[in-house]
């Protein structure tokens, strides 16, 4: 499982750089500390769909996009 976080969590960096949006600002539009959100794209925290939904939502995607392939 941990290397599925570790996909999921570049994913979500890639998508969070292709937006230009500093780690720090994206957190904060997700209503994250910058520390849990770096853990986040390292694959050091196994997400909940909650804290998932919102990181899709603030990409302007879907959990199910995020996830596609992955798993």
């Amino acid at each position: 499982m941990q290397e599925a976080q570790k996909k999921l969590g570049k994913r979500i960096r890639e998508l969070r750089e292709k937006k230009k949006l500093s780690q720090e600002a994206f957190a904060g539009a997700c209503g994250l500390n910058r520390v849990h959100m770096s853990d986040i794209e390292r694959g050091e925290v196994n997400l909940t769909l909650a804290t998932l939904n919102k990181i899709a939502r603030n990409l302007h995607t879907t959990s199910a996009t995020l996830l596609k392939g992955i798993l």
